[in-house]
């Protein structure tokens, strides 16, 4: 079985490759980097994944990177991630995300390969959902409110055109909000972890600085969500298209005192009105159920465990490079 993950060396793709190992160690694991990506969350792991270069903005180089790999499965995770960065980058994220997805089933289109495509789509594009309707369906309409959130509709739109079209075996997963060590510090949870971590090693003074804190987010652990995307390919009806998170939305409120309450440390909390969106998506909770059915998924890593070990990443980080 040869496997080909896109965005191998991100946050989930690392993820993903060591769950790929671990448990399916028969498998021939290809991850496309671009050449100037750190391969630093997956340094362990180079002398068993072989990568290739690629890149997703060059429609050839997928053709290269595809004719050398032959996968029997693809897992479509490179993309630009981040919602808070799309406002000030919204050409960028469309490029990276809408026509890189393009180029890549394109590219499976050319050489009729006959793999199933698991693409990470994204809770986002829901936008801001009534309480009345939550937990959120998959039915629930598409209602973008940032332009992370628009390049994540296309791609899911993208997916679902080329499985009607060509009957590429695409599968999409609506992914809610994903967490857990290795994340960047652009992202909620792992930007409160490394705060506290540096004010810990007094590294900056005792000031943490916020956001909204009143939103709610679905919090899946990233190595649940490893687990999700191989499901998703081996148990995913193509065309396809399954939420996956946990079923409990926690306010950020929430997620920072409970950091807060693994460390020592006293700080004070500081607003910060740089941190606030021009849009803002009041709650994301997952009905989850289609997913459970299709593959028995389950999340069983607690929100305790992700939350600290992500802190102890951070602790780590500034340990080892101050």
């Amino acid at each position: 079985m040869r496997v080909l993950v896109t965005g191998i060396s991100g946050f989930v793709g690392s993820h993903l490759a060591e769950h790929l190992l671990a448990a399916h160690p028969e498998a021939e694991l290809f991850g496309m980097r671009r050449w100037r990506s750190s391969t630093d969350e997956i340094s362990a792991l180079l002398g068993v994944v072989r990568l290739v270069e690629g890149d997703l903005l060059d429609a050839t180089s997928l053709i290269r990177v595809l004719q050398a790999s032959r996968p029997d499965i693809v897992f479509h995770l490179g993309a630009s991630s981040s919602v808070a960065d799309s406002w000030s980058t919204p050409a960028e994220i469309m490029q990276v995300n809408v026509l890189g997805t393009l180029h890549l089933l394109e590219a499976v289109r050319q050489l009729d390969l006959d793999a199933p495509i698991v693409l990470a789509c994204s809770a986002e594009p829901y936008g801001a959902v009534s309480e009345s309707a939550l937990p959120i369906g998959e039915e629930q309409p598409l209602r973008p409110v940032s332009p992370y959130a628009v390049s994540k509709a296309a791609v899911d739109l993208l997916g679902y055109q080329y499985f009607q079209t060509f009957k590429l075996r695409t599968v999409r997963l609506r992914m809610f909000n994903q967490a857990g060590p290795r994340q960047s510090d652009r992202f909620v949870v792992s930007g409160l972890a490394r705060q506290i971590a540096e004010i810990e090693a007094e590294l900056r003074p005792p000031q943490l600085r916020i956001g909204n804190l009143d939103a709610r987010r679905d919090f899946v652990d990233a190595r649940d969500a490893a687990r999700a995307y191989w499901l998703a390919a081996a148990r995913g009806t193509p065309g396809e298209v399954y939420n996956v998170g946990t079923g409990v939305a926690r306010s950020i409120r929430e997620v920072l005192d409970r950091l807060l309450s693994l460390s020592e440390a006293v700080v004070d909390v500081a607003f910060d009105p740089a941190r606030l969106r021009p849009a803002e998506v009041p709650v994301l909770q997952a009905d989850s159920r289609r997913f459970r059915e299709a593959t028995g998924w389950e999340p069983t890593v607690p929100f305790e465990q992700t939350l600290s070990d992500t802190l102890e990443y951070w602790r780590r980080r500034v340990r080892a490079h101050g």
